[in-house]
């Protein structure tokens, strides 16, 4: 067997599945970054943005868990959007304690042109990639993510 046609597991840790899947998924989020700091944002503000845009006026703990993100960290995202203008809370009507985020005209203008960038990038991060390919991509993540979630539910 060549060098190169060695198995996977005889690789290297940082050449492994999991360690590549790490890797590209900080490169992606670096890609998105880059991108979106023309706008004066990062990747963790113009998905909340372009989901409260979505969305309509939610809940705080609802756009934590969409995003995947604890209701802390989502509130200083929140914070920061709010603090330019482009969110704003709102009471939920018929509950005072409950206050909704809600994109302002500035923050809808802004979130047009992240969903333009994203779907840009996308298409940058897909070239020479089939559709059949991406498919089949997406079911390996799936059941590989299904098995990380049985590790996570067994510790």
């Amino acid at each position: 067997m060549s060098e190169t046609a060695r198995h996977e597991l005889d690789a290297p840790p940082w050449l492994r599945v999991e360690t590549t899947l790490l890797s590209l998924a900080r490169e992606i989020r670096r890609a998105y970054d880059l991108r979106f700091e023309e706008l004066g944002l990062n990747l963790s503000e113009a998905s909340v943005l372009a989901y409260a845009q979505e969305a309509g006026p939610s809940m705080q703990a609802d756009l934590a868990r969409h995003m995947g993100v604890g209701r802390a960290a989502l509130g200083s995202v929140v914070d920061s959007l709010e603090g330019r203008g482009l969110v704003e809370r709102q009471p939920k009507p018929g509950d005072r304690r409950v206050w909704l985020v809600a994109v302002t005209r500035e923050g809808d203008e802004l979130a047009k042109q992240v969903n333009k960038i994203d779907e840009r990038l996308r298409g940058e991060f897909r070239a020479g990639i089939s559709r059949k390919e991406r498919r089949e991509l997406t079911s390996l993540l799936n059941r590989l993510g299904d098995n990380v979630q049985k590790v996570i539910a067994e510790s």
